[in-house]
């Protein structure tokens, strides 16, 4: 627990946020309910082990925050608690909860013991992935995503390596219980398009044949197509992308936008994930506190290039 001034405010309260939730009680000296809050939101902090951090306010020595936040959600009393995520303020309650109520609030928004493992099993997986180790990497993504299913991100990252190393089988196994996600998610829509072309490749005639056919007839999409489908299964985004805008720009929809979607798959896959959010930068729908606006996001110019040439063809 700790002590919430304007000095610490950014570092202790909004920086803090994003590396684990924050839970910050807004009470005084003279408020009963909030002595009858205080003990149970310690008890809380010793229970849940570090998977949030408290944090008090003093409103009578600290009124320009207090007052702040107060405005922000619309509340007129204490004790009133806020939780801060990714530095942001996203939620709250006010008055002298049982504990079975305050537990409900921050099971919403602090992550279970599995949820901060397969993190840690994440991170590690991330890091033997960058020293070249794809093989103790896949062991971490296995144990994350067997810690927690609900981890896309995890999934995501063990379904990619698995096709990256040419485990197809497998793949297919570890993508079965997202696939129906597909439709609402991008990344995880280009994975089993991946997928896909994996499977095209195995049966697809050689890259010569393929060259021959195309010379020989423009608009033969489907070679074209299987062809950029043979691509894709190696990693060769680039070449895949490359055969697919040429469809696009002869036939946009051709086979139902069948390049078109392929194309957009692989920019998925070639862009990094989303950050997480930081101090600067809130979270979607999150309140506005500190009034900073975002940082720019540094671009990709090969990614921002194949943007480009799809937006010209469709455009």
């Amino acid at each position: 627990m700790l002590d919430i001034s304007l000095q610490n405010f950014e570092a202790d309260l909004i920086t803090a946020s994003t590396q684990q939730p924050v839970l910050l009680d807004i009470w005084a000296p003279w408020c009963g309910p909030c002595k009858q809050l205080g003990p149970v939101l310690e008890k809380l902090e010793v229970a849940y082990a570090g998977r949030f951090k408290l944090a008090k306010l003093n409103s009578d020595e600290q009124p320009e925050i207090a007052s702040q936040l107060s405005q922000a959600f619309g509340v007129r009393s204490i004790p009133f608690c806020v939780i801060f995520l990714g530095g942001q303020p996203v939620d709250g309650f006010v008055g002298a909860l049982p504990e079975a109520q305050v537990r409900a609030f921050l099971d919403k928004h602090v992550p279970s013991p599995d949820e901060l493992e397969a993190e840690a099993e994440l991170g590690e997986a991330e890091a033997l992935i960058a020293e070249g180790d794809a093989e103790s990497a896949l062991a971490k993504l296995q144990q994350a995503v067997a810690i927690d299913p609900a981890n896309d991100a995890a999934r995501f990252d063990y379904v990619r390596l698995l096709l990256e190393t040419g485990q197809l089988a497998q793949a297919e196994q570890a993508y079965a219980p997202v696939a129906s996600k597909a439709i609402a998610d991008p990344r995880l829509d280009a994975l089993g398009r991946w997928i896909a072309a994996q499977r095209t490749a195995a049966t697809a005639r050689s890259a010569a044949t393929l060259a021959s056919a195309i010379a020989a007839n423009k608009r033969d999409f489907e070679a074209r197509f299987e062809l950029a489908q043979s691509h894709f299964a190696a990693g060769r985004f680039t070449e895949a992308m490359d055969e697919l805008l040429e469809i696009v720009m002869r036939d946009k929809a051709w086979n139902q936008e069948a390049a078109r979607k392929a194309y957009v798959a692989i920019l998925a896959l070639m862009a990094k994930p989303a950050p997480k959010p930081t101090a600067n930068q809130p979270a979607k729908g999150a309140l506005e506190l500190t009034g900073k606006s975002a940082p720019s996001t540094a671009t990709d110019p090969l990614l921002d290039q194949y943007r480009r040439k799809l937006s010209m063809a469709l455009f």
